[in-house]
């Protein structure tokens, strides 16, 4: 126990002095005089995390410990062959012109390290704590806050940041957003930018589900309350598998941003405008799929060089509609279509598998194409002889049309400024983006499944129907308490956002573009009619309490709060209520 506490210390030790380099080294204009000992230092690091990994592995006798053990020194190992294969190759160089080539590799190895001990340290907490929504919430607040301290680093930003700027930044990213209140491409570096596009890809999947992938690849299992955390976070119905469906979904989310990336890139290709372009697409491309709307251009994609790049707009539709969707469905869909084919292609199989498409995925996709058609025709129909005119093609206006149809369900990307659509289209893309994208998916809003049954008991009522009944099944009534209860917590968190602002905002301010910003806000979508930069200060705070709120969900936070862990066996008297 002595030997394991030492060692507990000495990682601790290792975690700081990484922290440390880290911060300094990405934060902060190192003088030239200290380039070489920070260089030599950074390798003294790598080759000291390597021996002490190694030496792990052959003291622990517990199969999980040697197996981290033996994946980190296998991952600082690589590097540090890398490195001494690159010191080979240019030995006729200077040593200091030599480590700068190597230095990049280090780095990011340090860096691949410490994310590691992060969700090594985030996996300890939630497995102590019994309350899922807590943990949920808090793991959200946690990454905030780190994040706005991350962006105030000097190297962050060009003109330096303030603590309300970067509290908003951050919050926009993780909660994907999209609002911002300083230039993502002139305000904020290339390491600022990456701070961003890293908040947006763990706020989009979830510190749990990132923790659960390590967990699962380094151990190959996990305790009954990390699955408790994890099933609450990706939706799913029972505790098999969660953690193997949480490394699914990092998995497939990776892939897709990558796919992405690729086709992306492969459009951007001949542009001059665009000088790094790897970055513009894995950054666009994360952000796509996370729903975030956070753009490295000025303008967003309505810069002139990319708004006629129709080829990249249907990819960054593709892509916001696959995260939007939700990856239970997804799953669900691929399932079923996988049986499909195969049983098509062999007769044999013909009922020995069952074919299974959910309800909870066929509401949700059909829900979905209702609104992106109904999007479509509506948007066509408003704005044929207005917005659509800058586009001289047939092809372009669908493009242009379609787009716009999906972005409000929590993209916030714009090929256009919104300050030009009519009050019509403005009305109805506010009420595209109330509904917002679906269950588990990294979109925000009521989502469709909630307006869906909102809808149906509406019809049910009036039908004279005691319950909702659909495709052959049976909506249990605590789905549609839970629908009616968040439709009326958003109305009342948006009313009381809007109020709020309308106090704190100078007297005369455009009452429909606060209207528009907290329904941005509160649905996660970051779409704005150019109001978010000219916020006062109480009016950044009062939408980042609504982007926070939109993103966990108000009623998560309750049911974390106030639920008992007793049940009530008992009944009281049963009267009825007078409404209208």
């Amino acid at each position: 126990m002595e030997k394991d506490s030492l060692f507990k210390i000495i990682y601790r030790f290792f975690d700081l002095i990484v922290l440390t380099y880290i911060v300094f080294d990405f934060g902060y204009s190192i003088h030239e005089e200290y380039h070489t000992p920070k260089f030599i230092g950074l390798v003294l690091i790598a080759i000291a995390l390597f021996a002490f990994n190694v030496f792990k592995y052959f003291y622990y006798k517990s199969k999980g410990r040697k197996k981290v053990a033996l994946v980190n020194s296998i991952i600082i190992g690589v590097l540090l062959l890398i490195s001494f294969f690159i010191s080979i190759v240019n030995i006729d160089l200077h040593y200091l012109d030599v480590l700068r080539k190597i230095r990049p590799i280090l780095e990011a190895g340090l860096i691949f390290y410490f994310i590691i001990r992060l969700m090594i340290l985030v996996r300890y907490v939630y497995e102590v704590y019994y309350n899922p929504a807590i943990v949920f919430v808090g793991s959200f607040f946690a990454i905030i806050i780190l994040g706005s301290f991350l962006l105030m680093l000097p190297n962050a930003t060009t003109n330096g940041i303030s603590f309300t700027d970067a509290l908003f930044t951050s919050t926009s990213a993780v909660c994907v957003t999209g609002l911002i209140v300083l230039d993502t491409a002139t305000d904020f570096t290339t390491v600022g930018q990456t701070i961003i596009i890293s908040l947006i890809q763990i706020g989009g999947l979830g510190i749990l589900t990132f923790t659960s992938f390590f967990a699962f690849f380094f151990r190959g299992s996990s305790s009954f309350k990390e699955g408790l955390n994890v099933r609450d976070f990706i939706a799913q119905d029972t505790l098999k598998d969660v953690l193997k469906t949480a490394l699914n979904v990092v998995i497939f989310t990776l892939s897709v941003e990558m796919l992405g990336a690729l086709f992306i890139y492969s459009s951007i290709l001949d542009n001059p405008n665009i000088e790094n372009k790897v970055f513009f697409s894995l950054f666009h491309a994360i952000s796509a799929f996370c729903n975030a709307g956070f753009s490295t251009l000025s303008s967003g994609l309505s810069e002139s060089y990319i708004q006629f790049n129709y080829y990249m707009q249907w990819v960054v539709i593709v892509m916001v509609v696959f995260g939007g969707l939700g990856y239970n469905i997804i799953f669900n869909f691929y399932q079923y279509l996988k049986i499909y084919v195969l049983e098509f292609f062999d007769r044999n199989r013909i009922h020995k598998q069952v074919s299974i498409m959910t309800l909870n995925s066929k509401i949700v996709l059909y829900t979905t194409g209702a609104l992106l058609l109904g999007g479509f025709v509506f948007l066509w129909m408003s704005e044929y002889n207005n917005t659509m005119n800058y586009h001289k093609t047939l092809f372009g206006k669908i493009t242009s049309t379609a787009f716009n149809a999906v972005t409000p369900r929590t993209a916030g990307f714009n090929t256009i400024d919104f300050t030009e659509f009519t009050v019509p289209t403005l009305l109805f893309i506010i009420f595209l983006m109330w509904i917002g994208a679906s269950p588990a998916s990294t979109g925000g809003g009521i989502k469709t499944s909630t307006f869906a049954l909102a809808t149906l008991n509406i019809f049910a009522i009036a039908s004279g129907k005691t319950r909702i009944q659909l495709l052959g099944r049976r909506i249990s009534s605590e789905s549609t308490s839970r629908a009616f209860a968040i439709l009326c917590i958003s109305l009342i968190v948006i009313g009381f956002a809007i109020l709020a602002l309308l106090i704190f905002e100078p007297k005369g301010t455009d009452l429909l573009s606060v209207v528009f910003e907290c329904f941005s806000a509160y649905s996660t979508v970051g779409l704005s009619l150019n109001f978010t930069p000219t916020l006062t200060e109480p009016s950044k705070y009062v939408l980042i309490v609504t982007m926070f709120i939109g993103r966990i969900g108000m009623l998560n936070l309750m049911i974390g709060l106030l639920r008992q862990i007793n049940h009530q066996f008992y009944e009281f008297p049963k009267e009825n209520i007078l409404i209208n």
